[in-house]
């Protein structure tokens, strides 16, 4: 048996539950572990002949205890590493909260808090109180719309919602009812993400589960769609947004900015080339602009786009359009706030 696998995890719980003397049985067990009987019953057997474990069923108490009470499983190697892992993912969690995933995951970290050895819970001289993670915002989604939306995924269930569309100008246009074959979900930017096939505009789309509102799974059923490859699909975005062609964009970056480029990979595909004045070219292969615009606008000065032409100059409009925005006088209502 592999020393990390989770199996140590569930004997540790088994001894545990037990040495507490209250004759568990394999169903008690499964149900608290959330496994099968069959699992524990495997890994009762295990214990008795791999690990020598005393263990006998008890007909009139209808479950387990060990016939010697001094034995100890064998010592569990957990290294300083292993524990700093352990807390590093459940601080993580973090980000998930209001999700079932997070429910779930907590849950599982805490019965395997419970189920080490004493002194491994409590290690001498680990001071986890010195590392802070710091979430990014997290998207609030209606309630349901989580459970519902991976529900159907898993069982490849289709969907109907109303979806808010932020990009569409006209506002009775904005809210659409979609009825939707979900094929994969994608975590980006502190949102979930749903790929899959769109009967409305009757082709591929990403829709995030905080727009969506009224969802509910419909009694049919689908095949997803035998070429659908999410790698190529996400192949090309500069964040979550797809469509159009690939097309290979350059942009200058200012010496004050370059060692910030050049210690992160932005993109797969992209290609960094450094100039003697200290300043650098960056070239990322995109098919969607607008997440791309987004982050090279938050660099300010420092930034220009060399190509393509037609891009340089919506930066270019982008940027005087921002220009004019902060010399309008400021809407009445907003006077108040700005004193």
């Amino acid at each position: 048996m592999a020393k990390y696998k989770p199996q140590h995890s569930r004997l540790l719980f088994i001894d545990r539950t037990i040495r507490e003397g209250s004759f568990p049985s394999c169903l008690s067990m499964a149900q608290e572990w959330e496994v099968t009987r069959k699992t524990i019953q495997r890994d009762i057997t295990y214990m008795k002949y791999e690990l020598d474990a005393p263990i006998e069923y008890v007909a009139k108490k209808r479950g387990y205890r060990y016939r010697e009470e001094n034995y100890q499983l064998p010592a569990m190697d957990v290294r300083e590493g292993d524990l700093f892992a352990i807390y590093l993912a459940e601080k993580l969690l973090g980000q998930y909260k209001g999700t079932p995933v997070h429910d779930n995951l907590a849950s599982v970290f805490a019965k395997i808090a419970a189920s080490l050895p004493e002194k491994v819970r409590q290690p001498g001289g680990q001071d986890f109180s010195r590392f802070t993670f710091l979430s990014e915002p997290v998207a609030v989604l209606a309630e349901g719309t989580w459970e519902i939306v991976f529900e159907c995924l898993k069982k490849q269930q289709r969907l109907e919602f109303t979806y808010h569309s932020f990009s569409d100008p006209i506002a009775e246009q904005q809210f659409n009812k979609r009825r939707f074959d979900p094929y994969h979900a994608v975590r980006h930017g502190g949102d979930w993400y749903v790929i899959g096939f769109c009967y409305l505009r009757q082709g591929l789309r990403t829709f995030n589960l905080a727009r969506m509102t009224h969802v509910v799974g419909l009694a049919e059923f689908f095949d997803p769609a035998e070429d659908f490859d999410v790698e190529a699909f996400t192949s090309g975005q500069f964040g979550i947004y797809q469509g159009g062609k690939a097309e290979w964009v350059e942009v200058w970056f200012s010496g004050r900015v370059a060692g910030y480029i050049k210690e992160k990979k932005w993109h797969e595909s992209q290609e960094l080339k450094m100039q003697e004045d200290g300043s650098l070219i960056l070239r990322v292969q995109v098919s969607h602009r607008l997440e791309l615009k987004r982050w090279l606008l938050g660099w300010g000065a420092d930034a220009l786009v060399l190509a393509p032409d037609d891009f340089a100059k919506e930066m270019g409009d982008e940027v005087a359009q921002m220009m004019r925005m902060q010399g309008k006088s400021l809407p009445p209502y907003l006077h108040k706030t700005a004193e």
